[in-house]
């Protein structure tokens, strides 16, 4: 009996151990195809962007809030409002998979009706941007636990995702979506045990002031979005607002997966305190005007480091704190 328990032990332990191979194998495999995509794309200057007066962005779902009626979590989705447009840029993450989720719940304290959003933009694929697991399995995006009607909504997706009722375009390349708003389209990066990530962020270019970039997670990270939007532009970036992935210290999380997935490296590799420097350095380098980082996916560590580096420049995100530019 003994034999058999030690040959049933060892034989799991073989199994993890190829599956583990394997995942690494993998991820070495993507890395490359991710660095040779981006040095392969050369994007075309985009031309006629035009302008927008205004521009306001009001977190639906983030980490922290405003308020105790208000319910944070893991995930993001940022209200995008230019005028009477309203773009909804992510959908949170719903762990329970609640009706109404979160999110809706957040939507009808803040007044935001649902029938008011005209655009869907996913930022990339991953659980806390279209709505959990549920939306992960059925390769879709779900604003709520139970179907929502979207037939009044397009939705720009970063790879193939289908809805039940709204109208669904897949983005790779950078287009021109509404006057003054564009997608920069998607930057390739592998993640370990996730395979090819394809991250989109879009720029919104408001008038006397620039681009405003609003990102969802940064897997593609901080130097290659604003060098996207330097190759698309020649228009000055004004701020950065959204996720840099950049959980270096212990986060807020039960479970600190955010430490080893979506790192972009392998799993006992981890994000680096320099690492964190580098890439506030970098964005001050392009003199932004405003930066705002979400919680979701960094630690405090980083939050603190870039508060000191933007100092008065920098803005918290936090649902029900709308940041808005221009006028």
């Amino acid at each position: 009996m003994m034999k058999i328990i030690a040959y049933v032990i060892l034989g799991v332990l073989i199994l993890g151990l190829l599956g583990f191979t394997v995942s690494v194998r993998n991820f070495l495999r993507d890395t490359k195809i991710a660095e040779a995509s981006w040095k392969e794309f050369k994007p075309e200057k985009m031309e006629g962007l035009g302008t927008v007066k205004e521009l306001k962005i009001m977190p639906l779902i983030d980490y922290y809030t405003t308020s105790d009626t208000l319910t944070g979590e893991p995930g993001s989705s940022y209200l995008v409002s230019v005028g009477d447009q309203k773009i909804l840029f992510d959908i949170g993450y719903n762990m329970e998979n609640e009706h109404p989720s979160p999110l809706l719940r957040n939507m009808k304290q803040l007044g935001v009706d649902i029938n008011d959003i005209d655009t869907i933009v996913i930022s990339h694929n991953h659980v806390d941007h279209i709505g959990g697991m549920k939306a992960m399995k059925q390769n879709t995006f779900l604003l709520s636990g139970e179907e929502t009607d979207l037939n009044h909504v397009k939705a720009y997706v970063p790879e193939k995702m289908s809805h039940a009722t709204a109208e669904v375009e897949v983005i790779t390349k950078p287009k021109k979506i509404a006057e003054g708003i564009a997608t920069i389209g998607t930057v390739d990066r592998a993640i370990w045990a996730m395979g090819l990530t394809s991250e989109q962020a879009l720029a919104v270019n408001v008038e006397g002031k620039g681009l405003v970039l609003i990102v969802g997670c940064g897997h593609q990270k901080a130097a290659r979005i604003l060098e996207r939007a330097r190759d698309l532009f020649d228009i000055p970036i004004y701020g950065v607002i959204g996720g840099l992935h950049y959980p270096v210290e212990e986060s807020r999380m039960k479970f600190n997966m955010q430490k080893i997935l979506g790192t972009g490296k392998l799993p006992w590799q981890r994000i680096e305190k320099h690492e964190v420097m580098e890439a506030a350095a970098e964005l001050d380098k392009t003199n932004l005007s405003m930066i705002a980082i979400s919680a979701h996916d960094s630690c405090d560590w980083t939050l603190d480091k870039f508060r000191e580096v933007f100092r008065e420049r920098y803005l918290d995100v936090m649902v029900g704190k709308e940041i808005s530019v221009g006028r």
